[in-house]
């Protein structure tokens, strides 16, 4: 069992849980497992969010390289897949990514990259930890000469804006309308400026909120956690279209020009749609999680798509791409990857290809969501004890419960049960065609785990 990672990183109250002496171990353990392979100096970026706590982090992180005896650039204010695009285009060793993603200001984080671009796999993680408590990190302390110096690169946040410009500059500058017009809520976090950059750059008409951060108030009511706003923006102005990214602007969702929502799996049926008509989507095949709708596997099967799901978190999905050649996947939340371009989840990359699809068929964006009906879906958390909540597998009751109502559902529900990986809790998620019906059953469930596994 990990001590600080989770499943995405490490993510903790800033300067109490997560503090700079921390920071300051994990990265320069960091730094050794991820360069002890490298010849010479390591280079290492840092990029971060808007949080208030980001440069305090960020200030711990390149004492820990700088000790270690690497290199650092410092990005400034960039989203995560824009570290992950630099890292690849300049041949760095590593990067890391100081942000707690959609949590609240007061939550930080960090999440290293590899020399490709990519979240390292768990064993890398685990063997970080190792490190740091090993007793080990006095060992790996530069001396003289060999002390680590770090640079501002702020600058190349323009070779990601160039990024979208060599990709989209004419596939969307054919198709695009003047009437044709998307609100972006940057999340007050890290898309904030970028994002704006690349919409002008592409001459595609735009309005923005939520792009003056403060330090505190990142996804506070904003972005692609609390769509309210974004909805009530698109219909008061009559927009086209509106796109939603969070704090760290790895995640994309959207609206219509209704106000009604496109999650993550509207957005990957849209863009397989797209690029299965023009024979880009790999071996017709869909990644998504567990956690995806079943209206996405109803999709695929109605439109001679494969639909391939693995357990939950974007890591996952990416090494099952990886593994088998293929090129879109993602999760229900808008983390969507496109690994002809990134091989990490990127939001304004995900706005990109939605707008391009909804153009190229010149249809309206509730249209082009038409194409896949979603299930409704409801959670319910069991508490139960900590111990047995991987438990639920062996009871016969439980077992028994779960059997019965996939049964009834023949093909038309879905009953996914599954333990949290950080707090005692089972959760019991139902999909259905009668919402009332599902949570009633979700609750039934919920409450027979409880009482077996107390």
């Amino acid at each position: 069992m990990r001590k600080y990672f989770g499943t995405d990183g490490i993510r903790r109250i800033a300067n109490t849980e997560l503090s700079p002496s921390l920071v300051y171990k994990v990265a320069k353990a960091g730094a050794y497992v991820l360069s002890k392979h490298t010849e010479g100096t390591p280079t290492i970026l840092i990029g971060r969010d808007t949080r208030i706590s980001g440069t305090l982090i960020e200030s711990a992180m390149v004492a820990g390289f700088l000790s270690y005896g690497a290199n650092v650039k410092l990005l400034g204010v960039i989203p995560t897949p824009g570290v992950a695009y630099l890292t690849r285009k300049l041949k760095a060793d590593a990067s890391v990514v100081i942000s707690a993603s959609h949590n609240t200001f007061e939550f930080n984080g960090i999440k290293y990259f590899s020399n490709k671009g990519m979240k390292i796999p768990d064993e890398l993680e685990e063997e970080i930890e190792e490190v740091m408590e090993s007793g080990k990190l006095d060992e790996l302390t530069a001396v003289n000469e060999k002390i680590g110096v770090s640079e501002y690169a702020l600058d190349l946040i323009d070779e990601y804006v160039y990024f979208f410009r060599k990709n989209f500059d004419d596939v969307i500058g054919n198709v695009l309308k003047d009437d044709f017009t998307v609100a972006l809520d940057t999340a007050n976090g890290a898309t904030y400026k970028v994002a704006e950059k690349v919409f002008k750059a592409l001459g595609i008409n735009y309005k923005i909120i939520n792009n003056n951060p403060d330090g505190i108030n990142i996804n506070h009511n904003c972005g692609s956690t609390h769509l309210e706003g974004l909805k009530k923006f698109v219909v008061e102005n009559e927009m086209s279209l509106g796109v939603a990214f969070d704090g760290d602007g790895d995640r994309c969702l959207a609206v219509d020009e209704n106000g009604n929502e496109i999650d993550g799996d509207m957005i990957m049926a849209i863009i397989a749609h797209s690029l299965k008509k023009q024979g880009k989507l790999n071996k017709d095949t869909i990644v998504a999680t567990v956690m995806s709708n079943l209206g996405l596997n109803k999709y695929t099967q109605n439109n001679n798509l494969n639909l391939v799901q693995t357990k939950v978190g974007d890591r996952y999905v990416l090494e099952e791409m990886l593994k088998n050649g293929y090129n879109l996947g993602g999760e229900q939340s808008g983390h969507v990857i496109l690994l002809d371009y990134n091989p990490t989840g990127d939001g304004i990359l995900t706005s990109l290809m939605l707008i391009k699809a909804i153009l190229e068929e010149g249809k309206k964006a509730s249209q082009m969501a038409s194409i896949i009906k979603l299930y409704p879906q409801v959670l319910v958390n069991a508490k139960v004890n900590s111990d047995k909540k991987y438990d639920f597998k062996e009871d016969p009751e439980i077992k028994s419960a779960i059997e019965k109502l996939e049964n009834e559902f023949a093909g038309n529900g879905r009953v996914l049960i599954r333990p949290s990986g950080t707090e005692p809790l089972v959760r019991v998620m139902i999909e259905g065609e009668n919402q009332a019906y599902i949570q009633e059953k979700a609750e039934e469930v919920a409450k027979i785990i409880e009482e077996k596994l107390k």
